[in-house]
């Protein structure tokens, strides 16, 4: 499971660099259109926004190799006693995976949230080891089960 759950977030994170750099691309391909142009401020105006896109995008492209990075660092084969980084953790009120944030993960029925550890329910979770309790939006929860 841990394994299909790592290639869900490369698939993830893969995606979305494609589309992010597909979006640079056109906004390349836009801001050789616009220095064609000779339309004086509308001109200017133009490269300016096609210019604060490429800012955008290249943050968003800084933010994915972070990405990489926490990915990189996840060993699945470790055993863990407690939750931490890499960890699948099945608790009362749902399962999860510490890694990055990914969205939901589906396997034959199985669902598995992708979190990071920066989400308020991994703060809650880490560090806990099997059979403890913690408190989520009021209500009590236990970790059922540590992989």
């Amino acid at each position: 499971m841990k394994q299909a759950l790592m290639e869900f977030c490369w698939a993830y994170v893969n995606d979305k660099t494609a589309r992010l750099k597909k979006q640079s691309d056109e906004l390349q391909e836009s801001l050789g259109s616009e220095t064609k142009s000779s339309a004086g401020d509308k001109h200017e105006t133009g490269r300016a926004m096609v210019q604060l896109e490429q800012e955008k995008l290249g943050q968003q492209l800084q933010e994915l190799d972070a990405t990489r990075s926490i990915l990189n660092k996840i060993n699945i084969d470790e055993r863990a006693n407690k939750v931490r980084l890499g960890c699948l953790v099945k608790t009362s009120m749902a399962d999860y995976f510490i890694a990055i944030s990914a969205g939901t993960f589906n396997l034959n029925g199985a669902i598995v949230h992708c979190i990071s550890v920066n989400a308020p329910i991994a703060r809650l979770l880490l560090g806990k080891e099997k059979g403890e309790h913690y408190i989520f939006n009021g209500k009590e929860h236990s970790v059922l089960e540590l992989e």
